[in-house]
């Protein structure tokens, strides 16, 4: 007995205090609510206001959110959001009665077509008809629907902002989900960057900020507005190649580093940037692609052109970071190239390994007198060789190659085979990125010490041994597509769709900007 009393002593406080704390609570709900409410009387002055309690409100929200969550684009995030946040109705407590959400719908989702979009991919007309029904102060009639319509503006307010924000910071299409060799690193939005809706304070400032500042985005802006026209692409395809690169310029992948290398693949051109200017160009050749000739366009091209079907030899979109370099290198032949070229050519002349200064090996070993092989039997079923060019002035990488990582097994590198670069169409190579200036592009990149003094050097040599040599400061490389864009003088220049990318990205816009025509 002595004990329980004991124990009944003890817990009489904690009971008390527990007590206590839940009155304190029931206290602060009850003040939330009598604020909410009285804030929506005093704005609309409808008597019916006054009875909303968060309660309530909450069991008609989740009731709405279950019927919409299927039109939702981030049901997810909004869900989340609200059901961390007490189910607060933020957009119609600070942005509806003040104007602000019906001035983010006139002045920015109805002008989405500046930016090659479609207000309704925002869900411009759902939350138009949320505004005008709250927005009527005094057709709400009952609490309930005063609830529910409260709910549907909520979250048609948080779908269409969510939406308009991602579709101008990260662009509307996630190109890994339609291009198969595209290996950038991309941001995409996340939880934290959607969620900032909720957050907003002048509705105005938000959206402005959101809008792309980018020049080369302002002058294709301007050019769709004009409906600007180039020679040789008819007006209709200069406004489809604009809107696809407008697209290209939401994406998040672009370099954010002082001084980096970029190769742009329909332009068959490398430039090196340093602080924002062009310190180095080049001409380049680019892997073989499926549309060099041009057949199919944005106007017109083939069913079979709307999925990204890249040829074995196209060059990947990538980024990567340029470690260093291999002066005379050894070229390691890919079995691709040894099965449909290497076989061929030694089943016709045995000579032809010997001439071209390329070994063969089998369980890495080296091969003794390969010419004495019966090539004519070896297909690639049966292929137990692999093949090593030597360093040498005919070494399919010429005198050096610039290495950084990637999954695609490419680099830029020299090539014996300079007449190719006085072709207008460069897309020729396996894969890898011939350069034009590979000394200047060496030069550039280790300055004018004795690493490149020793890469000039070996680079002369006549009888050259493979030498690599390592940046003191790794230099960042982009391999893009672009075939739109303003050049330095601020003329737009188009090119081919030389691999077909852009068909790709036009189908894929086209399925959500007119949904009913796909």
């Amino acid at each position: 007995m002595i004990k329980f009393f004991a124990a009944r002593k003890v817990a009489a406080p904690l009971i008390l205090s527990a007590l206590f704390a839940f009155i304190i609570t029931f206290q602060s709900c009850k003040k939330k609510r009598s604020e909410t409410a009285n804030i929506l009387y005093k704005i609309t002055h409808n008597k019916v206001y006054k009875d909303f309690t968060p309660e309530d409100y909450q069991v008609v929200f989740k009731q709405v959110f279950n019927a919409e969550k299927q039109k939702l684009t981030h049901a997810g995030v909004i869900s989340g959001w609200y059901g961390s946040n007490h189910y607060e109705p933020v957009f119609v407590l600070n942005h509806l009665f003040n104007g602000d959400l019906s001035k983010a719908y006139d002045d920015y989702l109805m002008h989405a077509a500046e930016h090659g979009l479609s207000p309704e991919i925002f869900h411009a007309d759902e939350l138009k008809s949320a505004i005008e029904k709250l927005d009527n102060k005094n057709q709400v009639k009952t609490i309930d629907e005063a609830y529910r319509d409260i709910a549907t503006l909520e979250l048609s307010a948080a779908n269409s902002l969510i939406d308009y924000s991602n579709a101008l910071q990260y662009g509307v299409i996630n190109p890994k989900y339609i291009y198969q060799r595209y290996y950038t690193a991309t941001k995409r939005p996340d939880y934290s960057t959607m969620s900032a809706v909720f957050h907003i304070g002048d509705m105005h400032s938000y959206l402005e900020a959101v809008q792309p500042k980018d020049p080369q985005y302002i002058a294709l802006q301007k050019a769709l507005k004009n409906n600007y026209e180039e020679n040789g692409f008819p007006g209709e395809e200069c406004k489809r190649m604009i809107l696809v690169n407008l697209e290209r310029l939401r994406w998040r992948n672009k370099p954010s580093e002082d001084k980096y290398v970029i190769v742009n693949i329909p332009d068959y051109m490398l430039t090196v940037a340093d602080s924002g200017k062009s310190v180095l160009k080049m001409k380049v050749c680019v892997g073989q692609g499926r549309n060099v000739d041009n057949k199919n366009t944005l106007l017109a091209y083939d069913d079979t052109c709307k999925v990204d079907k890249p040829g074995d030899h196209e060059t990947p979109l990538l980024n990567s970071l340029i470690y260093g370099v291999e002066v005379n290198p050894v070229w390691n032949i890919p079995r691709s190239i040894a099965n449909k070229e290497i076989i061929v050519q030694a089943a016709k002349d045995k000579f032809y390994l010997e001439n071209n200064n390329i070994d063969v090996y089998k369980d890495d070993k080296l091969v003794d007198n390969p010419e004495d092989i019966d090539w004519t039997n070896i297909t690639k079923e049966n292929l137990p060789y692999d093949f090593k060019q030597k360093p040498g002035s005919s070494n399919s990488l010429g005198l050096i190659k610039f290495i950084f990582n990637n999954k695609s097994n490419v680099y830029l590198h020299d090539t014996p085979v300079k007449s190719a670069f006085y072709r207008k169409m460069r897309a020729i190579s396996h894969g890898c990125i011939r350069l034009g200036d590979p000394k200047g592009l060496a030069q550039n990149l280790f300055g004018d010490g004795d690493q490149f003094k020793t890469i000039s050097d070996d680079m002369g040599q006549d009888n050259p041994d493979p030498t690599t040599i390592y940046l003191p400061k790794k230099t960042p490389v982009y391999i893009t597509y672009v075939t739109c864009w303003a050049d330095e003088d601020g003329k737009l220049q188009f090119r081919n769709d030389v691999y077909g990318l852009d068909i790709v990205l036009y189908d894929h816009l086209q399925k959500i900007l007119q949904p009913g025509s796909h």
